[in-house]
């Protein structure tokens, strides 16, 4: 009788630290997300994220650790010439210069434009987000994204003045000013056709 008390809470204990194991298990490979090679065209938005001195950002903790050293900062929801769309699989915090650039292009779009606003659709993730995204989006990003370092940030250009509608005049103006930011040394951006969006990378400049 003895012997079988004491079988089942080993049993029990067993089963309850091999699902408390299974929890702590990140839902990526690190080894597997880093032998993922960048396109040509994307490699240099890497090279650019990796100059901030940020370590690729696993999960929330990172995120919070660097926003306490204040090397991250808060994203307002809305600003001059951008607003922020619900974030669901990103966070709203950017390195200096990032946050910074993406005033300038709000503003120099809204000053172009007469007061009309872009939508930021994506800020910063984690590769803990990367893998919940991918859930509802099988074109994330297998591999590292200039996104897990807190210098890049996606602007919608199928959503202007907060409304989801196509607008060639205001897509051709904000690519205006994009290129003006590539132009100054500051940016890299690609147009994501799947995606229907800018992803824009901020150079350590």
């Amino acid at each position: 009788m003895r012997k079988f008390l004491y079988i089942i809470p080993l049993a029990f204990h067993q089963l309850v630290y091999s699902q408390a194991s299974k929890k702590k298990l990140p839902c990526y490979d690190l080894t597997q997300v880093l032998k993922v090679e960048p396109t040509f065209l994307y490699k240099p938005h890497l090279d650019a994220s990796r100059s901030f001195n940020v370590s690729i950002l696993k999960n929330t903790s990172q995120v919070q650790k660097y926003i306490n050293k204040g090397k991250f900062h808060t994203v307002k929801k809305t600003g001059k010439g951008y607003r922020v769309q619900k974030l669901d699989y990103s966070r709203a915090c950017l390195v200096l210069k990032a946050k910074t650039i993406l005033e300038k292009i709000g503003s120099r779009f809204s000053k172009e434009n007469k007061g009309n606003t872009f939508t930021v659709s994506s800020i910063t993730r984690t590769l803990e987000d990367q893998c919940r995204l991918r859930k509802v989006n099988a074109n994330a990003s297998l591999g590292i994204s200039s996104h897990n370092y807190g210098n890049s940030f996606d602007i919608s250009y199928v959503r202007f003045n907060n409304k989801l509608k196509t607008n060639p005049k205001l897509e051709v103006a904000l690519e205006k000013v994009l290129k003006y930011y590539v132009a100054a040394g500051r940016i890299y951006y690609i147009k994501e056709r799947q995606q229907s969006c800018f992803h824009i990378t901020v150079r350590n400049y």
